[in-house]
């Protein structure tokens, strides 16, 4: 997200769209119809859909007081009582939206509503609220507190999209994206012994938000499953709001590629020790 009333530039944003076009599309939760550009925009218009900023910015506010720090931070880091406080409140907002939400076997917050074509593939919208120790008010709140406003807004409007919405909040994602991993069949048994920041192992923590870590191979989800994943976010590079930009559109991200290695041997001297010497 950049700065208010900046330049347009069709370059950076999908089909030239301004912020009105891309509120829109995000308020209607994807609805998954294949439509081009053009129509899309003349259907969001004739539903008059408007996300309700004084409420989103509120409840951003609220979800800051779980875990905030002196410094003007957050400490809700994953599987801690702020981040289990946090979660309870969310799953209150969406049932005032008429979502049904539960904890799956890896501690995410699984929220669904049917559609009015429930043989079709669901449409989600989510991400993470577990920050760093330290960490800032904004990166997985925006996507958290934006997709719960998706779901405020159709309800408010008493909208039924045509596949089935989710609303996921991911767990663990500062510490291994456990929850993300998860749903793709992704997480190794050895991360379950894992520490992570708030003194728990990831298994013990799993277990607090209410989760089984021993059935998470069964969340895997099947290909086609899901039709689209919808995730706002801030903005970490600076470009959009050097550029005076309101909103961009992901196209890419880096890989990032870890190795675990096990050295085994015995402590000596690199240069001096002959090799008949080394284990």
């Amino acid at each position: 997200m950049g700065r208010k009333g900046g330049r347009r530039s069709q370059g950076a944003l999908l089909f030239g769209m301004d912020r009105r076009h891309f509120n829109g599309l995000a308020a209607t939760g994807l609805m998954g119809l294949n439509l081009r550009p053009q129509a899309w925009f003349d259907l969001l218009s004739d539903q008059n859909l408007e996300v309700d900023g004084p409420r989103l910015n509120q409840r951003m506010r609220r979800l800051e007081s779980f875990g905030a720090n002196a410094a003007g931070g957050i400490d809700r880091v994953a599987f801690s009582d702020a981040n289990i406080e946090a979660l309870d409140w969310m799953a209150g907002l969406l049932v005032e939206s008429g979502f049904s939400p539960s904890i799956d076997f890896a501690g995410n917050l699984i929220a669904r509503k049917p559609g009015s074509s429930p043989e079709l593939p669901s449409i989600m919208l989510g991400s993470h609220i577990d920050s760093v120790p330290g960490g800032g008010n904004y990166d997985g709140q925006v996507g958290s507190m934006g997709a719960l406003e998706v779901a405020a807004t159709l309800a408010d409007a008493a909208y039924t999209t045509r596949h089935p919405l989710e609303i996921s909040i991911f767990s663990n994602e500062e510490g291994g994206k456990t929850g993300s991993r998860a749903l793709a069949g992704e997480v190794e048994t050895f991360e379950l012994d894992i520490v992570t920041a708030s003194g728990f192992t990831i298994a013990d923590g799993i277990q607090r938000l209410g989760g089984n870590p021993d059935r998470l191979e069964e969340l895997r989800r099947r290909d086609g499953s899901v039709e689209a994943f919808l995730e706002l976010h801030i903005e970490q590079g600076a470009v959009l709001d050097a550029d005076e930009i309101d909103i961009g559109v992901v196209e890419g991200i880096v890989g990032i590629m870890r190795w675990t290695v096990i050295v085994d041997g015995s402590t000596n001297h690199a240069g001096t020790t002959p090799m008949d010497r080394r284990p």
